[in-house]
C-alpha cells in the first residue's frame, strides 16, 4: 500500500534532504525511523529536495509498505 506523509521539520542539523553517502540527510532519517517501526524496509519519495540546513513548513513524501499486523494506525 502507498502511503503519503506531510512533513514538517528544521533542517540544521540535516544536509539536505536527498541521502547522500557520509552525511545525515532527512530522507535518510525519515526512512530509518520507519523502517524501525513499520519492521520492514522503508524507502520514502520526496516531492523535492532541498540544500544543507533548509528548513520545511510543508514537505510532501510518499513510502510503499505493508502494515504489520497487529500495529495500528
Amino acid at each position: 500500500m502507498r502511503y503519503f506523509l506531510h512533513l514538517a521539520y528544521n533542517g540544521t542539523p540535516y544536509h539536505g534532504w536527498q541521502i547522500q553517502p557520509g552525511v545525515l540527510t532527512v530522507q535518510q532519517e525519515l526512512d530509518r525511523c520507519l523502517t524501525q517501526v513499520l519492521r520492514q524496509p522503508v524507502y520514502s519519495l520526496g516531492s523535492g529536495r532541498t540544500d544543507s540546513g533548509v528548513h520545511a513548513s510543508h514537505q510532501v513524501a510518499h513510502f510503499d509498505a505493508q502494515v504489520p499486523e497487529g500495529l495500528t494506525y
